[in-house]
């Protein structure tokens, strides 16, 4: 099965567009997994299990693991969700980028040593840093686009010679010659609906977007749907992270995640 009929198998069946972001920050951890070795992926595995029947993708953040050394448990995490939940696909947020020999090492990371079903990439040093990805003809390229920080305005929204947006010049460069087996997707941020709109209608409705911004970065739940979802009312995976994560920081966390998770499936579906 290919990314792309898994997350709709995954949209369809929970009936959700949420993804739940796995960025683990060991000052925020539980108190009871304080001091233990592999705490990182003992939060993160509850965290997914807990929020599994409200979510149609999980994406875990590699860096937040890098920067502690627990890539190991980050391979432990993605074989967890692979094995306990295996019909929910694992987007590793990596936003990799570089020239084809390197990239290739890096797709063999993300799909080899994580098992990962997608990754996020950086599309700057163009096709042929990119192409080491699509080589892999099930596995989704998830490439960033319209970004949710304030700064991505800095290159993102220059103008090119023909007053396209350089955003929208990358969005159809993955939509017209990226995507000949048509598991690419693009990262556009939740606190821009304008151009998330502009992105939905220059790519079509097949193609998935990654939307980040929702909860603590302030995108808003109504403007989001609206602008981004395809005729079927899918087509996204809208990313909420920390205000699952860290829904509670007493002993009640496990289920102040999952009711974090249920409230904003609720909250996509009323208005889709």
């Amino acid at each position: 099965m290919t990314f792309i009929q898994q997350l709709e198998q995954a949209w369809t069946a929970g009936n959700t567009l949420l993804q739940v972001g796995l960025d683990p920050d060991p000052q925020r951890l539980p108190r009871e997994l304080g001091g233990k070795p592999d705490a990182i992926f003992q939060f993160c595995r509850e965290i997914v299990d807990a929020t599994a029947p409200y979510a149609c993708s999980f994406k875990p953040q590699i860096a937040y693991f890098a920067a502690h050394r627990a890539e190991d448990q980050l391979e432990a995490l993605c074989a967890h969700i692979r094995t306990a939940h295996p019909t929910l696909p694992i987007v590793l947020d990596a936003k990799r980028g570089d020239i084809g020999s390197t990239a290739e090492h890096y797709a063999r990371e993300a799909y080899e040593r994580y098992g990962a079903h997608a990754m996020t990439v950086n599309p700057y040093m163009g096709l042929d840093s990119v192409e080491p990805y699509l080589g892999w003809k099930d596995r989704g390229v998830i490439v960033l686009c319209r970004t949710s920080n304030p700064g991505g305005s800095d290159l993102q929204f220059l103008k090119l010679d023909n007053g396209e947006p350089l955003y929208l010049h990358v969005a159809g460069l993955v939509a017209d010659k990226w995507n000949a087996d048509g598991q690419c997707g693009l990262v556009v941020g939740a606190t821009f609906p304008n151009e998330l709109a502009a992105v939905r209608k220059r790519v079509g409705e097949a193609m998935p977007l990654l939307v980040p911004g929702i909860g603590a970065q302030g995108g808003d739940i109504t403007a989001t749907v609206n602008a981004g979802r395809n005729a079927a009312g899918t087509g996204m995976m809208i990313n909420s992270s920390r205000a699952i994560l860290y829904a509670s920081g007493a002993d009640d966390w496990r289920q102040a995640a999952a009711d974090a998770a249920r409230g904003l499936r609720d909250a996509i579906n009323a208005v889709r």
